[in-house]
């Protein structure tokens, strides 16, 4: 019989070969990354294994005993070109064919990248994998050892802000150039953008809005300087960027199975159990636009838990399990001393009506709600523990919540 197939070097492959090892499958299994390593979460990536704090056996959810005891052939290094659904056929970029069952896709996203001059020079970083947080770690390292620590972080998303913390934790000098008029501002809005605004501020961080980079500037094929749209010019040692990601659906498209629009996020379709258009074919994480049951509506979510959860779902609906994905999006950020995590989904350029906020902004300790008719559909809980369940009650009874109620909720 021919295996099941895991195509991906993230948490999703990860937690989807332990579903299905800990669910009783005992035939063939094969995970093919193209990376070098064993499939690994990405969160450290930007946080604590980037500053030096993590072992690097802590980002991997799996270690390599794990594969081998439990018969899960690893290919890395293996870069699939091709897919044949009805053939049910993986192609390798080696022209090497691989059969299987059952095929998960899992290939995550790829940063979007920067269309200026100069992104070329040394000293410019992506951060995506382990290799790409290792050599900004190194480059960052370099600076601050040197006295040249000027860092210029491009975009001020959740990957540029936890860089540009964890860059001026190391006792660098940080910029971060946004184009929006509030870091974080398509995710959050601007209320609790400027919250994170002033966080970043009161620990030494510059924070540049509504401007965009024109070019990167460099000596001797070395980066020295970002010039903005403003006319701005800023010296740079260090240049990471961060404009977002595009998911890797390239695979998908090619062999004709559905993709969701953009107005819908993008991503390949799959049903409740992560099924493709073809049956034998499932995706998860990044790359899925899975239907939410409470939103009524696909959404495609780039974050650790879509991963994690996902890909166990995953598993068991490749050994036929028929359930529905019903997880709301959660996500998580540690920038300096404030800790957050946020369930739920709000589309922010589409609007909501306001944000409800309980605790005390100024001590960084609250739980912000975003409620659309009356209705909470996101929170965010700020230096406030174990609280996501009672937010996710709230999110789910679908009802309209006082505003005094919602106030009182950090007591």
């Amino acid at each position: 019989m021919n295996p099941f197939v895991l195509v991906g070097g993230g948490l999703t492959t990860a937690r989807a070969a332990e579903a299905l090892r800990t669910e009783g499958y005992d035939g063939d299994l094969v995970v093919v990354t193209s990376e070098p390593h064993h499939p690994y979460e990405r969160p450290p990536l930007s946080k604590d294994y980037l500053r030096g704090e993590a072992e690097r056996d802590a980002v991997f959810p799996l270690d390599e005993a794990w594969y081998r005891e439990h018969s899960v052939t690893v290919r890395t290094n293996e870069t699939v070109v091709g897919l044949d659904p009805a053939a049910h056929t993986l192609t390798l970029s080696d022209g090497a064919r691989l059969p299987f069952a059952k095929l998960l896709l899992a290939p995550g996203s790829t940063p979007r990248p920067l269309d200026v001059p100069g992104t070329d020079l040394a000293g410019v970083h992506y951060l995506r994998t382990i290799d790409d947080s290792d050599r900004i770690a190194g480059t960052l390292l370099d600076a601050s050892m040197e006295g040249t620590g000027r860092v210029v972080v491009i975009g001020d998303g959740w990957i540029g802000l936890e860089v540009a913390a964890s860059a001026r934790s190391l006792g660098l000098d940080v910029t971060v150039v946004g184009r929006a008029s509030h870091p974080l501002g398509r995710v959050l809005g601007p209320e609790m953008g400027d919250f994170y605004a002033g966080i970043h501020a009161e620990h030494g961080v510059r924070l540049l809005s509504r401007t965009s980079v024109t070019r990167l500037l460099g000596a001797e094929g070395r980066v020295t300087g970002v010039d903005l749209s403003d006319g701005t010019h800023l010296g740079a040692d260090v240049v990471v960027v961060g404009v977002g990601a595009t998911p890797n659906v390239g695979l998908a498209e090619a062999a004709g199975l559905d993709l969701r629009p953009a107005s819908l996020g993008g991503g390949v379709a799959v049903d409740g159990t992560l099924a493709t258009s073809h049956s034998d074919v499932f995706a998860a994480g990044d790359v899925a636009s899975i239907p939410s049951p409470h939103y009524q509506r696909p959404l495609r979510v780039e974050h650790w838990a879509t991963a994690q959860e996902s890909g166990k779902h995953a598993g068991r609906a490749l050994l036929g399990a028929t359930d529905p994905y019903d997880k709301l999006p959660y996500f998580y950020s540690d920038q300096f001393d404030v800790g957050m995590e946020y369930t739920g989904w709000v589309d922010v350029p589409a609007g909501y009506d306001e944000v409800v906020v309980s605790g005390d902004p100024g001590k960084r300790e609250l739980v912000a709600f975003w409620r659309v008719d009356g209705q909470v559909v996101a929170g965010m809980a700020v230096n406030v523990w174990q609280q996501m369940g009672r937010v996710e009650e709230l999110i789910r009874s679908g009802r309209k919540v006082p505003t005094a109620e919602l106030e009182g909720f950090v007591g």
